[in-house]
This record gives C-alpha cells, sequence and structure tokens, in this order.
C-alpha cells in the first residue's frame, strides 16, 4: 500500500480487530473458500490520503469470479460491467455527458479514477465466492472506519458520496462542516429509482465537480 497509509494499516493489523480478521481470514482459505479480491488493500495503495479528493462508498466487493479488483465498484479491466456499475455510467452520461468507458478496452474498470484521487473504498474489503456479505462483522470494518475519519481529518475539505443505507451508516464519522457529503440510494437496480433519493438524477458528479473547484481542486 502507499506508505502514507501504513502506519494507520499497521495499527490496526496489530489491534485485536485485525487480528480476527486474519485468523478469519486464514480459517476460511483453510476450510476451502475462495475468497475476493487478491489485493484487499488496492484503494490504499492507488489513492494516497495527500490526493484524496473524492470518497465513493461501497458495501464489499463482488462475489463473482474475476470481477473484483479491490476497489469498490469496479471490475478487472475486460470484466463485463456489473448492473450497479452500468448505473453509475448511466448517471454520469445524465448528469456529465461522460460517454461509457471504451479506452483502452470497453469495461469497468475504475483504475483511472483511483489514480485520479477518488478514494473507493469498502466498509468490508473480502468476501467469499458467491456469497455476498460473507465477511461483513469479521473485523474489517474497524479500518475502513479509521480510513474515513482520517479522510475527514485530513487538510484538505473533500466530497464523500454515500450511496445506500450502508455508506449513509458511516455519515457520523465525517466532519460535515469541512466535507460535502452527499447522500443518495445504491446504484443498484432494485434500488436505483425508488424514494427517498433515487440514485438516477441525483447529480451528485456535476455537484460534487462544482464543489471541488471551488474548494481549490484541480480535478
Amino acid at each position: 500500500m502507499h506508505p502514507a497509509w501504513q502506519p494507520l494499516a499497521d495499527a490496526f493489523f496489530e489491534s485485536l480487530d485485525g487480528l480476527n480478521v486474519q485468523a478469519f481470514l486464514a480459517q476460511r482459505l483453510n476450510q476451502g473458500a475462495t475468497i475476493f479480491p487478491p489485493h484487499p488493500l488496492k484503494a490504499l495503495d492507488m489513492t494516497p490520503p495527500q490526493a484524496v479528493h473524492t470518497v465513493i462508498l461501497g458495501q464489499d466487493p463482488y462475489h463473482g469470479r474475476g470481477q473484483a479488483e479491490g476497489l469498490a465498484f469496479s471490475v478487472a479491466p475486460g470484466v463485463g460491467l456489473p448492473p450497479s456499475l452500468r448505473n453509475i455510467f448511466k448517471e454520469r452520461l445524465r448528469d456529465l455527458g461522460e460517454p461509457f468507458p471504451t479506452s483502452p478496452v470497453p469495461g469497468g474498470s475504475l483504475m483511472a479514477w483511483a489514480h485520479n484521487g477518488v478514494l473507493l473504498l469498502n466498509t468490508c474489503l473480502t468476501v467469499e465466492e458467491g456469497r455476498p456479505n460473507s465477511h461483513s462483522g469479521q473485523g474489517w470494518e474497524a479500518l475502513t472506519d479509521a480510513v474515513i475519519r482520517a479522510v475527514s481529518k485530513g487538510a484538505r475539505p473533500v466530497a464523500f458520496l454515500l450511496w445506500g443505507a450502508n455508506a449513509q451508516s458511516k455519515k457520523s464519522l465525517i466532519d460535515a462542516g469541512r466535507h460535502l457529503v452527499l447522500t443518495a440510494n445504491h446504484p443498484s437496480p432494485l434500488s436505483a429509482m425508488r424514494p427517498p433519493i433515487p440514485f438516477f438524477g441525483c447529480g451528485h458528479f456535476s455537484r460534487a465537480l462544482a464543489w471541488q473547484k471551488s474548494q481549490g481542486w484541480d480535478v
């Protein structure tokens, strides 16, 4: 991971929660479970804290083989778009006029976003094949909560995009007096058009962009 995140991660892995996560993962692997993604801390590798201008918070990694790459909502290069990610691209097209990605290959990898200061963080960092939410409550949340708090306490104000109840449950970790906090339903097909705040039409991308420019970010 990026050296700037290392002290926070070291403190977690030496804590009771961190030791519990490591023991749980070792146990499940010994029992034959297939665990995704191959690099659970990739978000902390690609986006150093000083570069973060946006946080997009997800729940847990995709549970289909070959999909998850360690960044919330992102899939490995060349993998077809999951429904939630397709809806994210649809809203960007509606909100910003930005077309679906076609270069270097069609697909849903958001690595370019991560390189450009978007922290794509899941609240739980691993999952088992075919078992969504299977690693929830095993301890990862202590690390991701610490990451959210660290970004909130950072030197510069950032935009937090909280989609769905799971992400919105972390709102209390964010200093809303300093940062832009936007909430909407999850982009999944089951909730993207439902009240109270439908994901389609929420305008989060343009609102965040305008606010970041007002804060002096070059985005």
